[in-house]
């Protein structure tokens, strides 16, 4: 039975100890709340006062673990940092993870539940509320959450609980394993055909910012080269490395790192290093390779700092560039790119002969034909069989020479170096003169 014992310490005076072996604790001092010492109280009245509620407080752990089967009773609050803690102690996740997941748990879970709302009292129903909730919530640019961005909120409380089960403070199944969570993958008609992919290119490469215009990365335009000749996914070119681009055997390895990692354990790859973005890396190279680190393309809000670091967040970035060429904002995004890429790889030759379905699947980072056959093989408007993948507006001026005339208002396709504008322009206004005599 639990009871109340005294120790001497040297010639101080007796201090309150507890018994709790019968709880199944054993024996620890009866401090007394708010002394800043671990040591006994000395007043027979507070040791029995904290005895009694640590008596209450063990008595109820016992009743949880055999009712309930949870070992402690944990707010959610209290529980979100130590959840991450964990994550951190099994080294499986990189820290940007870490950042982005405690970000939505404080923004979404705790913002909604309430940071002293008990775990235990958190239900399916609980859940359902908190994903109708969702899609009402502000993205800060205006709109609400994508659907997308809807389900990592909840995959990250769904991990929450699936660490709160394994640590006995939560009992039952996941709360959110039967929630039907919004679908993340695009529409399949949602890719950009060769030539809208070579007038974006151009838009990046010729952008010059007039104030009040705010410059743009100078990554910009080789970032968008990179996504659109490799189709990798966004978060695999924001921490690729600078030596993961080999010029001599013309490939770029894509493989986890201490940025991020890869999306399956089977991601990792190598693809083609295309001539186009081997000319467009290298000139890149060439002009800013002394200010780069590590990464390829990195954060320029972090190296003014003089910080290395991915980046986070790139939509002003491809909504300015996008609106040069009759874009709207938002139309412009990376999974368009890598879906383009997917489309104008599927119609290239391999030795003379159609390169496989496969051969794309394992260069688009998937270990399997289906997903390429259903989402990404879109029946595009363009239909040659070439060697190389590659998005030159000299190749498409059917598609932009009424683009140029007719949308973008003053906006020119012209190239850098003079000779090549020339040509350009006069291949343009040769065009231009052959629809007008069609009657286009």
């Amino acid at each position: 039975m639990a009871r109340i014992y005294w120790r001497i310490h040297g010639d101080g005076p007796p201090r309150a100890w507890g018994d709790f072996t019968s709880l199944g604790h054993g024996r620890e001092p009866l401090i007394e709340p708010g002394s800043p010492k671990r040591l006994g109280t000395t007043n027979p009245t507070i040791a029995a006062k904290v005895f009694a509620d640590r008596v209450k407080e063990l008595e109820q752990v016992a009743v949880d673990r055999a009712v309930l089967g949870v070992e402690r009773r944990m707010t959610l609050g209290a529980f979100v940092p130590q959840h991450l803690a964990l994550r951190r102690q099994e080294a499986t996740v990189t820290e940007l993870w870490l950042k982005e997941t405690g970000a939505r748990l404080q923004s979404g879970a705790i913002r909604f539940f309430g940071a002293d709302t008990p775990l235990l009292t958190i239900t399916p129903r609980e859940m359902l509320r908190f994903k109708i909730w969702l899609k009402e919530f502000p993205n800060g640019r205006g709109g609400k959450l994508s659907g997308s961005t809807q389900r990592k909120y909840l995959e990250a409380l769904s991990g929450l609980f699936t660490a709160a089960i394994r640590e006995r403070v939560y009992h039952g199944p996941n709360p959110i394993g039967g929630i039907v969570k919004p679908s993340e993958s695009p529409p399949l008609d949602e890719w950009f055909e060769p030539w809208q992919t070579a007038a974006l290119l151009e838009s990046a490469r010729t952008y010059r910012p007039t104030p009040p215009a705010r410059p743009l990365p100078e990554c910009s335009y080789p970032l968008i080269a990179f996504i659109a000749l490799t189709g990798c996914r966004m978060r695999e070119a924001f921490g690729i490395e600078v030596e993961d681009v080999d010029f001599t055997r013309r490939v770029v390895r894509i493989h986890p790192n201490s940025w991020r990692r890869l999306k399956t354990p089977r991601s990792t790859r190598a693809v083609p290093l295309w001539p186009q973005l081997a000319e467009i890396l290298s000139d890149y190279l060439d002009q800013y390779g002394s200010r780069l680190n590590r990464l390829l393309f990195p954060s320029e809000r972090l190296l003014a700092t003089g910080k290395e670091g991915m980046i986070t967040d790139s939509r002003k970035m491809l909504d300015t560039l996008g609106s040069r060429v009759g874009f709207r904002p938002g139309e412009v995004r990376w999974n368009k790119l890598r879906h383009g890429y997917a489309t104008a790889r599927l119609q290239t030759l391999d030795r003379g002969a159609p390169v496989s379905t496969f051969t794309v699947a394992r260069e688009l980072g998937h270990t399997g034909v289906h997903l390429v056959e259903r989402v990404y093989g879109h029946l595009g408007e363009v239909r040659h069989r070439s060697e190389v993948v590659e998005f030159r507006v000299e190749q498409h001026l059917e598609q932009l020479v009424p683009l140029l005339t007719t949308r973008l208002d003053g906006f020119s396709l012209s190239l850098s170096e003079p000779s090549s504008s020339s040509t350009l322009h006069q291949s343009c206004s040769s065009h231009s003169e052959t629809l007008e005599q069609n009657g286009l």
